[in-house]
């Protein structure tokens, strides 16, 4: 299964919904990606694939500085899953990988 490409999420947090793109490329078996959100770009770290499992954290500093930990299920192209960050309360992510 391949994730690679450009993803539009959705992240139901306590604040309200965020709207962010994730865009993931493989490159010699090596998984890899960026996050675009609230004006900033930002590496995704420890991208893993496990059959239709995908990981990967990544640090934010807007709106608030933050640690987040993904974890996503594949479908197609449609992802379900959830985002934590540190003690807060896991936010429900879902997401759609743009068409070529």
């Amino acid at each position: 299964m391949s994730v690679e490409g450009t993803w539009d999420l959705s992240i139901s947090t306590p604040v309200g919904k965020i709207k962010a793109v994730a865009e993931f490329r493989q490159a010699d078996g090596i998984l890899t990606g960026v996050a675009r959100g609230a004006g900033e770009e930002v590496p995704l770290d420890d991208v893993v694939l496990d059959g239709d499992r995908l990981t990967w954290k990544q640090a934010i500093t807007k709106p608030m500085r933050l640690n987040l930990a993904f974890s996503v299920r594949i479908v197609g192209d449609t992802l379900t899953g959830t985002s934590k960050a540190g003690r807060l309360p896991s936010s429900k992510v879902t997401g759609a990988r743009r068409g070529v």
